[in-house]
């Protein structure tokens, strides 16, 4: 009997792509990436994973490579990990009368403006905002606001683009750039408007949600600004009890007031005061390894219940008894010009602290880095367990200060020699290889623009 398919349209290119289609194999389903630039995830090529080429952005294309892989296998799920093509996953679930969330309302989250404003609509609190076609709009908004505020792209993920304005200069400097942007990271479409919105101070937190049930909440660390980089998380937070559950219940009513309420979604939140307002629903799991964390800590395998959902299967996020209690996540970024030195060494005294369970450092020494302006510029990792977050927080923190950050050796630009000088934000923790797979063509092309073919892994 031929085994089931999970079709994963485009992938993250860092944490659960990879851990999709582990679990897919775990049961018994052949996980195949659908993807237009397949060298974008070297774990496709490391792990021996069915990949087929094909121009995801193009509808037609797409449902002809489907159709093809149906007709030799029965297709069990759809899903992606990639913020920028859940919807399209979820479109193409529906259309095969397969689980997934509502297309519509997938596409309607992920503009950030319609999101906003369905959320005011319906009484969620949300900071106050508006949206901005021109410069000229943008700077009359944040004069509307008052004092600083934040500029960003109504579309996008990982901190991309999200900068805080101090004045008239800084909005019309940073709102020029974005709006002078036609396509994205991933080369599609963006809308041609910017979201201007009150700046918040308070404490950064996530929900995440799993059909309409709050699994956890996360205390979130972010950088200094003007950029908005997270630089860790500790899992569970730990709250006074009306705080803990004005979080929950904001986030709940959210996913539901966007009709959302099928598999995860990843509620990002601020405290004002006593009331929490949310600054952004994300219709996916959360990044950041944020799974993981809470695999480790509660025991609830979000990325497993994600594809049981897909497919189908019940989901059970009850966790397990042996689970640690608390887990956390620091990232190493460079506060300065620097060059990664003796990687190996860093790495070893990260792991020697007590609670660390998983250090990494995503380039190799002689790599040049810069300070970060968005999640790309994340130059490694540490994860530590505890029974509590105070625990498992401090050994995290430990471990990267006397551990990965001796990797960085700050340099002065003379130092620096052109072909070592890449700026972190350039080089994504999972950029892509040289030729890793090797292309066979399996059909004819179904347009002048597309055609699929299947990869063979070398």
């Amino acid at each position: 009997m031929t085994a089931p398919l999970l079709l994963l349209v485009e992938s993250n290119t860092t944490g659960t792509g990879r851990q999709f289609a582990a679990r897919a194999r775990d049961l018994g389903v052949v996980p195949v990436l659908l993807s237009a630039d397949p060298a974008r995830y070297p774990y496709a090529a490391e792990d021996g994973l069915r990949t087929v080429v094909v121009d995801t952005a193009d509808d037609d294309a797409l449902w002809f490579a489907v159709t093809g892989l149906a007709a030799v296998a029965p297709v069990a799920g759809v899903l992606s990990s990639s913020e920028y093509y859940v919807a399209t996953a979820a479109a193409l679930a529906a259309r095969l009368g397969l689980p997934g969330p509502s297309a519509d309302a997938v596409r309607a989250v992920r503009d950030k403006a319609a999101q906003r404003r369905t959320l005011a609509e319906a009484g969620v609190p949300v900071p106050r905002f508006s949206v901005a076609g021109d410069i000229a709009e943008a700077i009359a908004a944040a004069q509307w606001l008052g004092g600083p505020v934040v500029v960003k792209p109504v579309q996008g993920s990982g901190s991309l683009g999200v900068r805080l304005c101090r004045d008239r200069d800084e909005v019309a400097d940073h709102a020029k750039g974005l709006l002078a942007a036609t396509v994205n990271e991933r080369g599609l479409r963006t809308p041609g408007v910017v979201l201007v919105e009150q700046y918040l101070t308070g404490r950064e937190f996530s929900v995440e949600v799993f059909g309409e049930e709050a699994v956890v909440t996360v205390a979130k660390h972010v950088g200094a600004p003007p950029v908005f980089v997270e630089t860790g998380h500790d899992v569970p937070a730990v709250l006074p009890a009306a705080r803990a559950a004005a979080l929950v219940d904001t986030a709940v009513r959210a996913v539901e007031a966007l009709g959302l309420g099928w598999g995860a979604a990843h509620v990002e939140l601020r405290l004002d005061g006593d009331v929490a307002r949310v600054i952004e629903v994300n219709p996916r799991l959360a990044g950041g390894m944020i799974p993981e964390l809470v695999r480790r800590a509660r025991g609830v395998d979000l990325v497993g219940a994600q594809v049981r959902a897909a497919l189908g299967e019940p989901v059970d996020l009850a966790g397990t008894p042996d689970a640690a209690g608390a887990a956390s996540i620091r990232f190493l970024t460079a506060g300065a010009d620097s060059v990664l030195a003796d990687v190996a060494a860093a790495e070893a005294a990260a792991r020697a602290v007590p609670g660390v369970v998983d250090t990494a450092l995503y380039r190799p020494a002689g790599t040049a880095v810069a300070p970060a302006e968005d999640f790309r510029g994340r130059v490694g990792h540490v994860i530590a367990a505890g029974t509590a977050p105070e625990a498992s927080a401090e050994a995290a923190e430990t471990a990267l200060t006397r551990g990965l950050a001796t990797a960085l050796t700050p340099v002065t630009p003379a130092t620096v020699t052109p072909a070592t000088a890449t700026p972190a934000t350039a080089t994504s923790a999972a950029a892509p290889t040289a030729a890793t797979v090797t292309p066979e063509t399996v059909s004819a092309p179904v347009t002048a623009r597309a055609s699929v073919r299947e990869v063979v892994p070398a």
